[in-house]
């Protein structure tokens, strides 16, 4: 699993309704994407659930890593973002375990984007699998549909990813609160539910 986000900072005075007018007429493009787990249409505005800014700032969770590229890469899909709003960073996370209960995507409201930079003394064995708790616990909620988590390699950031059918209240610390307009769940039955050893440890 690969998770991945890119957020654009739109201007104070920006009226959302673009882009919620944007992802209403486009959005349904992903709902059968191959290699798609979840696309969460995300935005913030300034003055809400403690934004500074407007943002749009859609986060991804592939099941595999040629449907991101081809995503990317093959000239549709991000493509538009590019050509409408300029190229922006990709934040891209190495997946680690997802949790999920969508039965309805349509029924997503609220999402929270929580992140985390790891010291250099931490265990990332020991981080990864305390995300996969925290996870499953956060998804035992009756208004979560999904939670997962992944770890920046390059930076060690551990974001975690929740989505919600009712606002979940003030979130943690390094946390930020979105609205989805839209949620793109293909392939979410897919994505995986636990980090599995691959080979034997050397004696």
């Amino acid at each position: 699993m690969i998770a991945m986000q890119y957020r654009i900072t739109l201007p104070a005075d920006h009226d959302m309704d673009t882009v919620r007018h944007r992802v209403a007429t486009t959005g349904h493009l992903l709902d059968a994407y191959p290699g798609l787990g979840v696309k969460a249409f995300l935005i913030r505005e300034k003055g809400v659930d403690g934004s500074a800014v407007n943002e749009y700032a859609p986060f991804y969770l592939w099941a595999d890593a040629a449907g991101a590229a081809s995503f990317l890469w093959s000239g549709v899909g991000f493509t538009a973002i590019v050509r409408d709003f300029g190229r922006p960073t990709v934040h891209t996370w190495i997946g680690g375990t997802s949790r999920s209960s969508i039965a309805d995507p349509g029924a997503a409201r609220y999402a929270v984007r929580t992140t985390t930079r790891l010291a250099a003394d931490t265990d990332v064995v020991a981080a990864a699998a305390a995300a996969d708790d925290r996870c499953a616990v956060a998804a035992d909620s009756p208004n979560t549909l999904l939670a997962a988590y992944g770890i920046d390699p390059e930076t060690w950031e551990l974001v975690t990813f929740t989505v919600h059918s009712a606002h979940p209240g003030p979130g943690p610390e390094g946390s930020a609160t979105f609205q989805v307009l839209h949620l793109s769940a293909p392939e979410h039955a897919g994505l995986p539910t636990r980090v599995d050893t691959r080979m034997t440890a050397p004696r």
